[in-house]
C-alpha cells in the first residue's frame, strides 16, 4: 500500500460547506447576494480571447488598480487564488514542525489546516461575547509564537474590534512574531475602520494585510485574493506561490471590479438594509445576533437542539444555513445575506419552529 507522509495521513480534510442538493439556495458559503460589476463581467469576457496564453505572473493590471484605489504601493501588493492561498503560503514560509500558530476562538478555520500541513500547533486565544480580545491573545504568546492571525471582521461571527485595538495588539507582539490581518469583509466595515490606518502597518516590516474579491465584489468564482506585504515577506511568499496562478480572465474582471468602487459599494449599501432588516426580525423571535460588520449574521439559539431542529426544518424547503458545530457553536446557524425573498421565507420558517 502506497502510505502518505504521516503528519498528512493524520490529517482531517478543510470542511467546506454542505451545498445541499439540486435546487437547494445556499445561505451557507457567505457568496455576495448580488451579481458582480457589470464592468468586471464585461472585462472577463473579453480576456477570455486571451485563453491559449498564461496569465502574467505579476499582476500588472490588478496590483495597479488595488494600488490606485486604496492609495498603496503596487511593489508590496501580492495576488492569490483567493486569499487562502496567501495564508497558506505564509505559514509554509514562516512556520515549521513545533512551532506555534496563534488565532482565536472563532477564527478563520482554514488556518488550522494550513498549520497541520507544516506540522505547527495552532493554538486558540480565547474571545469574550464572540469579540476578538487583544489581552487574551496578547497573554497566549510564546517563545515559539511565529504568526498570529486576527480575523477583523471576525467569521462565523461578525464581530468588529477598532483599528486602534489592531494597532495595539502590534504595538504589544514581540518584534519576531508575525501579524496577519485577514480583512475578507473589510469592505462591509472600512466604514467604521479607516483602512490606511491597517494598510500602514505592512510599512512596518511585521504586519501582513489580506482581502479578497469574493465577498463585496461578487467575484467568489473568479479565486482571487490579495495582500499587502512588507517587500522581505513578500519575496519569501512569492517562492511559494504558483507563478500563474490567477487566470487571465480573473486577473482582469478583478481589476475592473476594483476600479468600479460605486458598484461594490451600491452592493454593501443593499446588503446591509437586508442584512439589518433580517438581523432585527431574528431578535424578534428570541434570537441572539451580535452585530454583524460582514455579509452575514451569525443566529444563536436557546439550545443546540433549537438550532437542530431550525436546520432540519430550512432544508426540507430547500434553504441551507451554515451549521456551526465545528466552531463549539452547535447553538447557532450563519447565514449569509440573499436577496430580500430569501430572507423572508428563512424568516416565516424560523418563526414556525421558534413557535
Amino acid at each position: 500500500m502506497i502510505r502518505p507522509v504521516p503528519h498528512v495521513g493524520a490529517m482531517a480534510a478543510y470542511a467546506l460547506a454542505d451545498l445541499g442538493g439540486e435546487g437547494t439556495i445556499s445561505l451557507a458559503q457567505n457568496e455576495s447576494a448580488f451579481a458582480a460589476s457589470p464592468a468586471a463581467i464585461a472585462a472577463g469576457r473579453s480576456a477570455m480571447a486571451d485563453l491559449p496564453l498564461y496569465p502574467d505572473p505579476e499582476w500588472p493590471e490588478l496590483r495597479t488598480a488595488i494600488a490606485d484605489v486604496h492609495g498603496l504601493d503596487p511593489a508590496r501588493v501580492l495576488c492569490g487564488a483567493g486569499s487562502m492561498e496567501l495564508i497558506g503560503c505564509l505559514i509554509r514560509a514562516y512556520a515549521g514542525p513545533g512551532d506555534r500558530v496563534l488565532g482565536t476562538d472563532y477564527g478563520y478555520a482554514f488556518v488550522s489546516s494550513a498549520a497541520a500541513q507544516v506540522q505547527a500547533d495552532y493554538v486558540k486565544a480565547r474571545e469574550i461575547d464572540l469579540t476578538v480580545s487583544v489581552d487574551d491573545i496578547l497573554a497566549a504568546i510564546r517563545p515559539k509564537t511565529r504568526i498570529v492571525f486576527v480575523c477583523n471582521p471576525g467569521n462565523p461571527t461578525g464581530t468588529l474590534i477598532p483599528n486602534a485595538e489592531i494597532l495595539r495588539l502590534r504595538d504589544g507582539l514581540p518584534g519576531d512574531v508575525l501579524l496577519v490581518v485577514d480583512q475578507a469583509y473589510a469592505e462591509f466595515s472600512d466604514y467604521a475602520n479607516d483602512p490606511a490606518e491597517i494598510f500602514a502597518l505592512a510599512v512596518r516590516g511585521d504586519t501582513v494585510v489580506m482581502r479578497t474579491f469574493s465577498k463585496a465584489y461578487g467575484l467568489a468564482g473568479a479565486r482571487a485574493g490579495w495582500g499587502y506585504f512588507p517587500p522581505e515577506i513578500a519575496n519569501e511568499v512569492r517562492k511559494l506561490l504558483n507563478p500563474n496562478n490567477i487566470s487571465i480572465a480573473s486577473q482582469t474582471a478583478a481589476a475592473a471590479a476594483m476600479r468600479d468602487q460605486d458598484h461594490m459599494k451600491d452592493v454593501v449599501f443593499r446588503t446591509a438594509g437586508i442584512r439589518g432588516r433580517f438581523a432585527e426580525d431574528c431578535r424578534a423571535l428570541g434570537l441572539t445576533v451580535p452585530e454583524s460588520h460582514t455579509n452575514f449574521v451569525l443566529l444563536r439559539f436557546a439550545s443546540a437542539e433549537d438550532a437542530h431542529r431550525a436546520d432540519a426544518a430550512l432544508r426540507a424547503e430547500n434553504l441551507l444555513m451554515r451549521g456551526m458545530g465545528g466552531y463549539r457553536l452547535a447553538d447557532c446557524l450563519r447565514a449569509t445575506i440573499c436577496e430580500t425573498p430569501v430572507m423572508d421565507r428563512c424568516l416565516a420558517i424560523l418563526k414556525g419552529v421558534l413557535k
